[in-house]
């Protein structure tokens, strides 16, 4: 099963959040939705904006990266986000199809 390890960022671009994940459009809504909530890292500094990933075959692979990507500074993270997202560009849309996310909500509970 393929895995992906991502940074996101909050839309002034100040913030970094690494993780892994093994559905990428499911874990950017979810980051989506939990934008200004205390829930989690992510959520309390608007971490949503996809602006780097990668994919791995396996889920050991993405979390090895993952730590190798914590374990580095700021500089370190900058430099590996130009080189595949020079302006540091939200790639929302293109893992989604469409930004904000409408139709990819999950559905409501009940």
């Amino acid at each position: 099963m393929e895995a992906y390890t991502y940074i996101v960022t909050n839309p002034k671009k100040t913030t970094l959040y690494t993780g892994v994940t093994n559905d990428l459009r499911r874990r950017i809504i979810e980051h989506y939705l939990a934008r200004g909530t205390s829930k989690s890292f992510a959520g309390k500094y608007y971490c949503y904006f996809l602006i780097w990933y990668e994919a791995f075959p396996t889920t050991n692979e993405a979390i090895q990266a993952e730590k190798k990507i914590k374990g580095k500074n700021r500089k370190w993270k900058e430099e590996l986000i130009r080189k595949r997202n020079l302006f540091w560009n939200s790639l929302n849309k293109n893992v989604l199809g469409e930004w904000p996310p409408n139709k990819t909500l999950p559905p409501e509970s009940s």
